[in-house]
């Protein structure tokens, strides 16, 4: 179980703290919902150790992630607009993913497994600025599975996306959670992407974060 209890940090010249505190289970989506300014994206990078809190605690699976810098914390984050290196091909972008002195062969059989999952076989030549928007949020998910790591930290990852691709892309989310028994944590204030993929869903509002529904 992923774990933040009264995790609290205050920007300068903030008056109130945000205190931050939720349970996310491995397997299952968790979302949290606000308004725009409400502090979602505060708590993300709290999670991603971007921002260090004042206090509280951090855990997974008992462990303390606080302590942790963010390049070894067990997390990897999806934006809205996956920052793909446009110049390389889709390939070479999941291939990130693996530590740096893989083996080639292994690299090779290990991306390609990661775009089958993704449903993205036939692109890996391709360079990361001819995709479409859904193709590289795919490669962004194959690259997350390279990467195995326990949490998924998802940033508004379908705002940019049409409604077709959108619900192709949630499903993929779901099932790879499922599948990779992630804790992905789901921040959006658009309420059918949470009503289609959350098992738990928080409210963030007035600094506080509130639980509002758990299946």
């Amino acid at each position: 179980m992923l774990r933040a209890e009264a995790l609290s940090f205050a920007y300068p010249g903030q008056a109130t703290p945000y205190v931050f505190s939720f349970d996310a289970l491995p397997g299952q989506i968790t979302a949290i919902s606000g308004a725009s300014g409400s502090g979602k994206s505060t708590l993300l990078d709290q999670l991603a150790g971007f921002l260090a809190p004042v206090s509280g605690t951090l855990t997974l699976d008992g462990m303390d992630m606080l302590g942790l810098p963010p390049e070894r914390r067990p997390v990897s984050l999806l934006l809205q607009s996956e920052s793909l290196f446009e110049h390389l091909s889709a390939a070479r972008n999941v291939a990130l993913g693996l530590p740096a002195r893989t083996p080639r062969a292994i690299i090779d059989q290990r991306v390609a497994q990661a775009l089958a999952e993704v449903g993205l076989e036939e692109i890996g030549p391709q360079r990361a600025a001819t995709l479409s928007g859904g193709q590289k949020q795919r490669v962004a998910l194959a690259r997350t599975l390279l990467r195995n790591r326990p949490v998924l930290l998802l940033d508004e990852p379908f705002s940019a996306l049409d409604d077709d691709t959108r619900q192709t892309i949630r499903a993929l989310v779901r099932t790879l959670t499922e599948r990779q028994n992630w804790h992905t944590i789901l921040v959006s204030h658009h309420q059918d992407d949470v009503a289609a993929l959350a098992s738990r869903r928080y409210q963030l509002a007035d600094y506080r974060l509130t639980l509002k529904e758990s299946r």
